[in-house]
């Protein structure tokens, strides 16, 4: 259970690797972060001005494979990179997220044939996919009620799916439905599939801006060439994209709250109550030292995951206990950061409200809590084995 291929994801080489994230991070404060408010009253983003800067500063190739066009990071590259993004409008970040994740889920699980339509266009932001699993009246796996029929060369789907994010502007959609009674498999659907119909849904608590549609199939028939794998695979898919894509989440959360974090260090100094800083009372630096101890925990978590995962190996049980463990930490992190900040910290004066309610989409992104920690309870019960990442290290 614990390996994947044999071999390891290397990535760019260093001076490459901070030339690119120089570029990232420049477009994220210099462009991007200036727009928040502008997203926050109007609950959209404005892609006019911000997709030329995602495309131009190649943030939609970051883990898609170099024989695509991509960057292709590691993860240990990428993660720096995309907590960053959680550091500014939630929005923004969502978009990245959705984008990166499910690209290099489907360098990971298609064929060639599937890869190279893609791939290419999404390494440079002209493609999209998006995730297809959610349905209104059912749960995530078995149960799913969208159906796919093979017809000749084709499939004909039937169906709804929910809160689907990037439906406004994905070119395709990886759809998990039924190609028998106890059978789930994944088929890529381009947008314009005749019978296939998006809406969108009501604007969300954060994160705003960013759509999560609904998408309703009505005899809609695709290229069976669309199918990933073989009928049935679709449930193994599933799992092997959502275990890097909540690690993903967890670095979300690491950004979200290292930015809280950094925002409540500098207002602690510059607060004034009864003639001194509130840095300097204690009941103050105890919050700090707490938000410290949890930022400082995700970071060493996700440094491990990272290593593993570029040396190939699956983590099934790791990325469930790091999405759980990343959304509690940066909840309660938020929730110190408003304490620091007080009354005024509920008002838009500082960006700390915005990151309390961002940070709330963590908790159902890729599976609940409960999700969580059933998952990470049947691995340990079946005999899973944490693999020392240090141990492939040189001993001194």
């Amino acid at each position: 259970m614990n390996s994947r291929r044999n071999s390891v994801t290397v990535g760019l080489p260093p001076n490459e690797y901070a030339k690119l994230r120089d570029s990232v991070f420049t477009t994220i404060w210099n462009e991007l972060d200036p727009l928040e408010h502008q997203i926050e009253d109007t609950e959209k983003i404005p892609y006019d001005v911000v997709m030329p800067a995602l495309k131009a500063c190649g943030a939609f190739g970051l883990i898609v494979p170099r024989e695509y066009g991509g960057a292709g990071l590691s993860i240990a590259q990428y993660l720096p990179i995309l907590a960053e993004f959680a550091k500014i409008q939630g929005g923004i970040r969502t978009i990245v997220h959705v984008h990166n994740s499910f690209a290099h889920a489907l360098s990971e699980i298609g064929n060639d044939e599937q890869k190279q339509e893609i791939l290419p266009g999404a390494a440079v932001g002209e493609k999209s996919l998006a995730f297809a699993l959610t349905e209104p009246g059912n749960g995530t796996g078995m149960d799913l009620s969208t159906t796919a029929r093979r017809d000749g060369d084709d499939y004909i789907i039937n169906g709804r799916k929910w809160l689907i994010t990037n439906s406004d502007f994905a070119s395709h959609f990886l759809v998990l439905a039924k190609t028998a009674d106890k059978e789930v498999s994944a088929i890529i659907v381009p947008r314009d599939t005749p019978g296939f119909t998006i809406t969108r849904l009501p604007e969300t608590m954060g994160c705003k801006g960013a759509e999560h549609g609904e998408l309703v199939f009505t005899d809609a028939r695709v290229p069976a060439g669309g199918l990933v794998g073989a009928e049935g695979d679709g449930i193994a898919h599933l799992e092997r994209a959502l275990e890097i894509s909540r690690v993903f989440i967890a670095a979300s959360s690491l950004g979200t709250a290292t930015r809280a974090l950094d925002l409540s260090l500098r207002y602690a100094k510059e607060r004034v109550t009864f003639g001194k800083p509130i840095a300097e009372r204690q009941a103050i630096q105890r919050y700090l030292a707490e938000m410290a101890a949890d930022v400082y925990a995700l970071r060493g978590m996700l440094a491990d995951v990272a290593v593993k995962w570029d040396r190939e190996r699956r983590i099934p049980a790791e990325s469930s206990l790091i999405k759980q463990f990343g959304l509690e930490a940066v909840g309660r992190v938020t929730d110190r950061a408003l304490l620091i900040h007080g009354g005024i910290g509920y008002t838009r004066m500082y960006p700390i409200e915005r990151l309390y309610r961002d940070a709330r989409l963590n908790w159902l992104e890729e599976g609940p809590p409960t999700i969580q920690y059933m998952v990470a309870a049947r691995e340990l019960l079946g005999g899973y084995v944490f693999d020392d990442a240090f141990d492939s290290l040189p001993q001194g």
